[in-house]
């Protein structure tokens, strides 16, 4: 008999007669006191009525009596949310999604208690979800009120991601920080994720040249050069007259072997920023591979002249002096750079160097002094600093391979090291 009641509670309510609904649920409980599904129904029906603390109750037995029901956490979460309890109503909508993690409800819901708190990163990130499981659940409609949410988060200058982090007295993160971000990501490796994000950033916003130039930069790092420079004249299109889209767009024309189009990209991007290191160092590479060697040295000295620390300029112009047959200063180009890749730790740019080197070095007891104290400057990076520990690697070294040169001997210990670190 509990069933006819629950049944025809359940009736009630789709005609919206919520007081008559209540009643057949009370009776239905009445009859089984331990009816989870009936206390639910109930609580819905308060919470229709707005007899919100009610239906936080009735919710609160369902869940006792039926702790697997994300549904009712969901509830109990939305009611807390009217009562204005966000710590309780963020407790049940986490509990919900832990137990329905493709519940696009509650990920929405999640995202407009963080948004009530402060929270605008985790806001954003969680109508995210949500309106990625309701277009995966051919909702449109839901997802597209989630994008709109999304948007109405953005300030007017960008609306296509702007993040906050977790603390809510932390400085909301700007745009401009936010794609530099997603580039140093992809600079350590993570070019997938920073490409979703960017396609994601896009679907907010197809008006967005920022993102348009941020994932034009990422193409490139994976090599699809077409789809960077659709990107890059996408965001001039959109007048985002800026020298990193003409720069990128340059150096992703020079490699599909346009390079007049590349030089006039550049051009044009050091008209916008003449004191940009890494523009001369972009052009430079263009004549380099044109075979107008001079020009490339000129672009790689005025890059040096703004940044006399920059490795790949010294290579670069390493690589040109040699291509002029000037060896000399090529010596010295390529010993500049590895000292300072050395500096750095950064041992794969540093052992391109010192192959570049081996192949110009003469015999001199000049070359020979200036590797040595080279090969002795990375040794001493890798034992920290302490060159007694160098030493007697060195000598266990001679005693297990006698006859052998000195820089063998450091090369060697070298090796032994970067494998130790390595494994």
């Amino acid at each position: 008999m509990n069933d006819d009641f629950y049944n025809s509670g359940l009736e009630r309510a789709k005609q919206k007669d919520y007081a008559g609904a209540i009643e057949d649920f009370t009776r239905a409980i009445q009859i089984n006191p331990y009816f989870a599904e009936a206390y639910y129904q109930r609580g819905l029906a308060y919470y229709d009525l707005e007899e919100i603390l009610q239906a936080v109750s009735d919710y609160t037995e369902a869940l006792k009596l039926n702790p697997e029901s994300f549904e009712a956490y969901y509830c109990r979460a939305l009611a807390r949310v009217a009562l204005k309890n966000l710590p309780g109503a963020l407790a049940d909508v986490d509990k919900a999604i832990r137990l329905n993690p493709h519940y696009a409800a509650a990920y929405s819901l999640r995202g407009i208690i963080h948004r009530k708190q402060g929270y605008i990163y985790e806001a954003i990130a969680n109508f995210k979800k949500a309106a990625e499981l309701y277009l995966q659940q051919k909702d449109k409609e839901n997802c597209r009120l989630c994008l709109e949410k999304i948007k109405q988060l953005q300030p007017k200058e960008n609306p296509a991601v702007v993040l906050q982090p977790a603390s809510p007295t932390a400085p909301i993160m700007s745009p401009k920080e936010y794609f530099t971000q997603l580039l140093e990501r992809a600079e350590k490796g993570d070019t997938r994720q920073a490409l979703e994000d960017l396609n994601w950033a896009l679907q907010v916003d197809p008006q967005d040249a920022q993102a348009y130039c941020c994932r034009g930069v990422v193409r490139c790092k994976l090599g699809n050069y077409r789809e960077a420079i659709a990107d890059f004249n996408q965001a001039l299109q959109l007048n985002f007259q800026d020298a990193i889209v003409y720069r990128n767009r340059g150096k992703a024309r020079s490699q599909l072997g346009d390079h007049q189009g590349a030089i006039a990209d550049l051009n044009k991007a050091l008209q916008l920023q003449p004191e940009d290191a890494l523009i001369y160092v972009a052009r430079g590479n263009v004549y380099r591979v044109m075979g107008n060697y001079l020009g490339a040295v000129q672009d790689y000295t005025k890059a040096l002249q703004i940044n006399p620390d920059d490795a790949q300029a010294y290579y670069n112009r390493g690589l040109a002096y040699t291509c002029l047959e000037e060896m000399q200063r090529a010596f010295a180009d390529y010993q500049q750079a590895a000292s300072i890749f050395c500096e750095k730790e950064d041992w794969g740019n540093y052992q391109q160097v010192i192959d570049s080197l081996k192949k110009i070095q003469t015999p001199s007891s000049e070359s020979k002094q200036a590797r040595y104290m080279l090969l002795r400057q990375r040794l001493l990076r890798l034992v920290g600093g302490y060159w007694e520990i160098a030493q007697r690697l060195i000598e266990q070294a001679k005693r297990y391979h006698p006859g052998m040169s000195e820089e063998w001997y450091m090369e060697k210990v070298i090796d032994d090291l970067e494998r130790d670190r390595g494994g």
